[in-house]
């Protein structure tokens, strides 16, 4: 049982989720999982609807909880790659079967996120 903003964390689903969601992390962890080492620009021609901005910054916040490695090298110009952690390892298994959930439910998925917000909420009740 953690705090994160003021909040005590008992369900470790909500604390996992809390850590790995968002936009762009989820798509992240996809690409260091198929492709092992990325740099920067590779990260940009992977996902090319991030900005620059948004990409260092959810890089960062990876790298700060412990699911990314950032190596430099020390040369001219400066070269980085990133690759997951031994702790962003342990999410493998977790990506795998997210995938083949997705995969499985694909056209189920497609149609709910294709309706409007109203109707979906809707159906939720």
């Amino acid at each position: 049982m953690g705090l994160s903003n003021g909040r005590v964390h008992v369900c470790p689903v909500e604390t996992s989720l809390e850590l790995l969601s968002g936009k762009w992390k989820p798509r992240i962890l996809w690409k260091l999982h198929q492709q092992g080492v990325l740099r920067f620009g590779e990260f940009k021609r992977e996902l090319p609807d991030i900005t620059a901005k948004m990409l260092t910054q959810q890089l960062r916040n990876l790298e700060r909880d412990g699911l990314v490695n950032r190596k430099v090298y020390p040369e001219v110009p400066p070269r980085v790659e990133y690759s997951l952690s031994e702790f962003g390892e342990t999410l493998k298994p977790i990506l795998d079967m997210i995938a083949q959930w997705g995969t499985a439910h694909h056209r189920h998925i497609v149609r709910l996120l294709e309706e409007p917000e109203p109707a979906r909420s809707q159906k939720a009740v």
